[in-house]
């Protein structure tokens, strides 16, 4: 159910007139699904995502199929989508994987780092500096062939191993990343525990280290009810992309504590409010997290996909 003119728009001059959504529903939301969907079905729900108008739509990941299973149908996923006129970005976790995705002609890549020991050795069975070791020639390999490289970092904000991470280690293993070529930094709040004031002592402490606000991205997951005041607190710093999963979709495989992604409807509906452009259709967009939230059999975890769903 929708009502005429609401949200109401109430611009803040102090905030980003436009805000780029990097959708990882498709990726980091089927990932954690117990059951594996099926390709036809994720093929459509990227496709309708992109007619929904979310210009980037993470596809899938080029990971050994022994790790992540949910995604291992990944060559025959992408060559279903990659004609879209949007960006399709792939995880590559090693040169493997990205010979992987040149050979289907992929042209936007992410690795996915770690600010703990801890979840280095969880999700890549490494150290930090080894992983960041193992993504050097990646990268480099990446942008000799033209592409855009995505940097994620993961466990920006609390590890459920170690407890509080200190900004200045998180700042050491982005500027890593960045020093290396990631054209993107995705800073990942994987367990939800980030609060306002932290995303922005982060912030500053990365822009103190010389990584600029430009090449920031944050993405934060719902856990404590955290994640749009934190994507507010992100905006006034001048961040201008935000990860969300469609539905709300998502969590981490190697860190049970964590529960689903920011839901981009959500966020759709307060940037609305707050006069950001992102070039969403959110009806068409409830309606693609709807139809997903049916082929998995339960309900959107997405406010706002319930509240306009709701039939009288």
């Amino acid at each position: 159910m929708t009502v005429s003119g609401l949200p109401m728009t109430v611009a803040d001059p102090a905030l980003p007139a436009r805000v780029r959504i990097h959708e990882v529903g498709p990726r980091d939301g089927l990932q954690n699904e117990k059951t594996v969907v099926p390709t036809d079905v994720k093929a459509e729900f990227v496709r309708r995502l992109a007619a929904a108008g979310l210009d980037t739509v993470e596809a899938t990941s080029f990971v050994h199929p022994k790790w992540v299973p949910q995604l291992a149908d990944a060559e025959d996923l992408f060559p279903r989508v990659r004609d879209l006129p949007v960006r399709l970005p792939v995880l590559v976790p090693n040169e493997r994987g990205l010979d992987r995705a040149l050979a289907l002609g992929a042209r936007h890549v992410a690795v996915f780092a770690s600010a703990t020991e801890s979840f280095a050795k969880a999700n890549l069975n490494r150290t930090v500096d080894e992983a960041l070791a193992m993504f050097e020639p990646v990268v480099a390999r990446a942008k000799d062939e033209g592409m855009d490289v995505r940097g994620y970092l993961s466990m920006c904000f609390g590890d459920p191993w170690e407890g509080a991470v200190p900004v200045d280690q998180v700042v050491r293993v982005t500027k890593a990343l960045a020093d290396m070529g990631c054209d993107e930094l995705s800073l990942g709040d994987t367990i939800g525990v980030a609060t306002p004031g932290h995303v922005q002592a982060l912030l500053r402490g990365l822009n103190d280290a010389g990584v600029p606000t430009s090449r920031i991205a944050v993405h934060f997951h719902d856990t404590y009810g955290q994640a749009l005041s934190n994507t507010l607190a992100a905006l006034r710093h001048g961040v201008t992309t935000v990860d969300a999963s469609a539905g709300g979709l998502g969590g981490c495989p190697y860190a049970k504590s964590a529960t689903g992604n920011l839901a981009t409807e959500d966020l759709v509906w307060m940037l609305r409010g707050l006069g950001i452009e992102t070039g969403v259709d959110l009806a068409a967009l409830t309606a693609t997290s709807g139809w997903m939230a049916e082929q998995l059999g339960r309900p959107s975890p997405s406010r706002t996909v319930r509240a306009l769903s709701h039939k009288e």
